[in-house]
């Protein structure tokens, strides 16, 4: 199974599932029911209409108009939804850069002119026989964009890396945490997580001493909001490195 490995701000690494023909294809074909039920209303909607009840020249050229929408539909949906189509959303995959970062307009640009090559020339075969012998599952508009498809199913919770949610207007409390490694939070962390779930405060109160020891620091804030607030604090700097 091919993986893209992303390394994040923290130095932890994310395995992200590569994604192939199989769920590109079902994708393509929920958007394109989308675009088939959308032009299909709005050509009767003009049809109906007796606002457009003038030569039918006039009608042809209002129907460009509204169809117009549909021929950008992907790009469109690729740029307002971070790399997505109402199809992709749906099946949990995602376009990106392949260093794991968000992808940029100009990416969905080149990515979507080259449609032509992928999938409406040939049938489609050079897009599928591209994505099929690709290392990084790329169809040749990927490759000139730079992107691939991921899986962005959630297979890695937040708990079981270093990371932590905070907020943007959080504020540290301890500076000194800086002088902790990845692999001292990593530690202080588990510890931390069992602890709690086994309710051994003795083991929570240790590790509150451990911290304070080498940070040379002293707090009042008991040991469970103590040793949150050191994780926080510590992804809080590591991130605004």
């Amino acid at each position: 199974m091919s993986k893209l490995a992303i390394n994040t701000a923290q130095n932890v690494n994310l395995d992200y599932k590569l994604i192939g023909v199989g769920e590109r294809f079902v994708a393509f074909l929920i958007d394109g029911l989308i675009l088939t039920a959308y032009m299909f209303v709005v050509e009767n909607l003009v049809e109906v209409s007796a606002i457009f009840d003038t030569d039918s020249w006039t009608r042809r050229g209002m129907l460009g108009l509204f169809l117009l929408p549909a021929f950008f539909y992907s790009l469109l949906c690729h740029i307002l939804f971070s790399g997505q189509t109402i199809g992709k959303m749906l099946l949990k995959i995602k376009v990106v850069r392949y260093d794991g970062s968000p992808t940029q307009w100009y990416n969905l640009l080149v990515r979507w002119m080259l449609r032509i090559v992928d999938i409406w020339m040939f049938f489609s075969s050079i897009g599928v026989m591209s994505i099929l012998l690709s290392d990084k599952k790329q169809r040749v508009g990927d490759a000139a964009a730079g992107t691939v498809v991921i899986s962005v199913k959630q297979k890695h919770k937040i708990t079981s890396t270093i990371l932590e949610d905070i907020t943007d207007d959080y504020q540290p409390v301890f500076s000194t945490v800086t002088q902790l490694s990845d692999k001292d939070v990593r530690i202080i962390k588990e510890t931390f997580q069992i602890s709690k779930k086994n309710n051994d405060f003795k083991t929570l109160t240790l590790l509150r001493n451990k911290i304070c020891s080498v940070l040379q620091i002293e707090s009042e804030l008991f040991d469970k909001e103590f040793i949150d607030t050191i994780l926080k604090d510590y992804n809080y700097y590591t991130q605004n490195m």
